[in-house]
C-alpha cells in the first residue's frame, strides 16, 4: 500500500464500515490531536515502512492496522505483562476498548483483568472521551483492508 493522504484514508474507512460499526469521531479532529498527543511515542507505519501518521516514534506500537488487530499482539513490540495477558485472552482493539484503555491505561487493565496489580507501560491519559473518540476515527483510516 502506498503512502495515503487523509482523504483517502477516509474512504477507506468506509469500507471497513461494513465489517465493523463506523467509528464515531470526527477524523479530522483526531488527527490533530494524534498530532499534539500521540505522536512523541506512536505512529503508523504500513506494511512498506511508510509513516502515514506521526514521525516514526517507536516509544509505543505501531498503530497502523489498529483496528481488529488482537490487542498487545504487534510482532516485534514488548509489551508489559498486563497487556500481554489481555493478549491472551484475543481481545481485539476496537472502538470501546480504545476508548477506555487511552483515557485510563491502568485502570482498563485493572479492570479488564479483574486484578487490582495490573498495570500499564503507557503513562499518557487521553482526558475528554469524545478526544479518545476522535483519535480512533483517524486511527481507523490506516488499515491494510480495502
Amino acid at each position: 500500500m502506498k503512502k495515503i493522504g487523509f482523504a483517502a484514508a477516509l474512504a477507506i474507512v468506509a469500507g471497513v464500515a461494513t465489517a465493523q460499526d463506523a467509528p464515531a469521531g470526527d477524523a479530522a479532529n483526531g488527527e490533530t490531536l494524534f498530532g499534539r498527543q500521540c505522536v512523541s511515542c506512536h505512529s503508523a507505519v504500513n506494511a512498506e515502512g511508510e509513516v502515514v501518521a506521526g514521525r516514526g516514534a517507536k516509544t509505543g506500537p505501531n498503530l497502523f492496522g489498529l483496528m481488529g488487530r488482537v490487542i498487545g499482539s504487534l510482532d516485534g513490540f514488548r509489551y508489559g505483562e498486563s497487556l500481554l495477558a489481555v493478549a491472551a485472552t484475543e481481545a481485539t482493539w476496537d472502538e470501546t476498548a480504545f476508548v477506555a484503555y487511552v483515557q485510563d491505561p491502568t485502570d482498563w487493565l485493572r479492570t479488564t483483568l479483574g486484578d487490582a496489580r495490573a498495570r500499564s507501560k503507557m503513562a499518557f491519559k487521553v482526558r475528554a472521551p469524545e478526544d479518545a473518540d476522535d483519535i480512533w476515527a483517524y486511527l481507523a483510516a490506516f488499515t491494510d483492508e480495502e
